[in-house]
């Protein structure tokens, strides 16, 4: 009687715990009333328009064999800070996350006041004409001493599929109206025009490792979002060979072992190829269980980290910087009923 009474309060109680904290969280966010925007950065970008997103690649140093240390010199996994002094990648994400907290708050509780600031929050990156975004990245992760931007900067828009889902279930409130809607469609839409067809994003649709798999993450989330199935389905046939590249027979992933920070980049690759497999179930294409020519799959690929991630095993390769078990949850999580 008392493990039964017990287990009825433990399960009253650890939702509400997890609601509270939640609306907790979210009621920071309304407290700190933060907006952000491209606009807020110090720097102008080379086009001369503050609208244009921005950033500078974080594993480039200046040569200190260089009076100004240009052109700058890559250090493979090590962060230079200079970095952190153009705003616009640290805004995005902190926009993201407040957007998702706030959509999930709005939802649990359905107070209008956490979609109405998670409303805010996308029409001031993405809509209105004083704050948003262009919507390209023709200066992402640019280098000092050699170029402005690079196709590899496509991957800090990695997690704007948020920013649409989010959208999608704040439709049920009053503050996300048709316009809104509309808007954030047309600039998805024009955004993904970009993906496909600009030189840059060309350049990074061609890459062999996360960032190819990154770039296919984009393109099937945004296709899907603005209704265009086929050019979808397309993309995850791009994603098939990607699979048969990237992923060999016994489940390892050589262009990601090959990075200084090697199990990291295993686990943010893999995840790529499930939030794809993931994505793909909303068109009806299964990509969990396809299996490459050669025999390489997502199941193999997870089987193949699966000991480390659970320290059964010490990882073999080189990761400079310490891996936190919370960087594997998602991929813990869907992994686990993959092989059940």
């Amino acid at each position: 009687m008392k493990k039964g009474f017990l287990l009825i309060l433990i399960l009253w109680v650890y939702p509400n715990f997890a609601q509270e904290n939640l609306l907790k969280k979210a009621d920071a966010v309304l407290a700190k009333a933060k907006l952000y925007s491209v606009m807020d950065k110090a720097q102008i970008p080379p086009s001369g328009n503050k609208h244009d997103y921005m950033s500078q690649g974080p594993y480039w140093w200046p040569d200190s064999t260089k009076k100004d240390g240009k052109p700058y010199i890559r250090r493979d996994g090590v962060r230079n800070p200079e970095i952190d002094l153009i705003s616009d990648s640290e805004e995005m994400d902190l926009m993201t996350d407040d957007v998702v907290l706030l959509t999930q708050a709005f939802e649990q509780s359905k107070q209008e006041k956490y979609a109405a600031f998670a409303a805010r929050l996308i029409e001031t990156w993405f809509i209105s004409p004083e704050t948003k975004q262009t919507p390209h990245l023709n200066f992402g992760q640019g280098i000092p001493g050699i170029n402005t931007g690079r196709g590899i900067g496509i991957i800090e828009t990695r997690l704007l599929y948020k920013i649409t889902d989010a959208s999608i279930r704040l439709k049920a409130s009053k503050a996300w109206t048709k316009a809104n809607d509309l808007a954030l469609r047309a600039w998805f839409g024009a955004y993904l025009t970009w993906l496909l067809e600009s030189p840059i994003g060309q350049d990074e649709a061609d890459e062999h490792n996360n960032h190819g798999t990154y770039y296919d993450v984009q393109v099937v989330i945004y296709a899907i979002y603005l209704g265009q199935t086929e050019l979808a389905k397309k993309q995850l046939e791009i994603t098939k060979k990607r699979i048969e590249s990237q992923i060999k027979p016994d489940g390892s992933q050589p262009f990601e072992i090959a990075r200084t920070k090697s199990l990291g980049y295993c686990v943010m690759n893999l995840e790529g190829f499930f939030l794809l497999a993931h994505f793909a179930e909303q068109i009806h294409e299964d990509l969990w269980h396809y299996q490459s020519p050669s025999g390489a799959s997502l199941a193999k690929a997870y089987a193949y980290l699966k000991p480390y991630l659970n320290h059964e095993k010490t990882w073999p390769y080189p990761q400079i910087i310490p891996f936190h078990d919370k960087d594997a949850e998602y991929l813990i999580q869907q992994g686990n009923k993959l092989l059940n």
